[in-house]
């Protein structure tokens, strides 16, 4: 049933995914994170190739949603109790069943989006309750390049990691 080829929507969580899972207060209690150039790199070129990306995130900030502006994802869940519902609420606006979205989180409140989609992942320190769900770990942590290495495994899956490459070779 875990198939990567299959996944059409990649669904992130973002700290401890997109970020170290470090949340970082300036002196005014503004909110600033980190995220890794690679992974934005990656999700670029996965929506050159056609496919759509999904943020789900339990908080809810500026920065958030000046990343998914960057990036060009527009299915943007912040501030998340039930990833679950989110989940099945995005995969719906972008017109992608459940068994062909992929899922990529590292703690308890990603369970249900996990446990939902056809591909689940976890980044390499992911609690292990998470990876123990997941059809795929990465051997990166999160924040360090985790997303990139998933989008990587996807377009391997697919056959299309020439025609990716190809997209950088002008």
């Amino acid at each position: 049933m875990h198939d990567p080829a299959r996944v059409k929507l990649l669904v992130l969580d973002v700290d401890g995914v997109m970020t170290d899972g470090s949340i970082v207060l300036d002196d005014d209690g503004r909110e600033t994170k980190c995220f890794h150039v690679r992974d934005g790199l990656a999700i670029k070129l996965w929506q050159r190739l056609g496919f759509r990306t999904a943020i789900i995130t339990g908080r809810d900030g500026r920065v958030v949603a000046h990343r998914a502006r960057e990036l060009g994802i527009d299915l943007v869940a912040q501030g998340s109790a039930d990833k679950g519902s989110a989940l099945v609420t995005l995969a719906a606006a972008a017109g992608v069943h459940l068994t062909d979205c992929g899922a990529l989180g590292d703690d308890w409140p990603d369970l249900p989006m996990l446990r939902r989609v056809g591909y689940p992942m976890a980044v390499g320190d992911a609690d292990p309750r998470v990876k123990a769900a997941a059809a795929f770990v990465t051997a990166t942590r999160g924040g360090r390049g985790a997303v990139r290495e998933v989008i990587e495994h996807l377009i391997s899956s697919k056959g299309l990691m020439d025609r990716a490459l190809a997209l950088y070779d002008t």
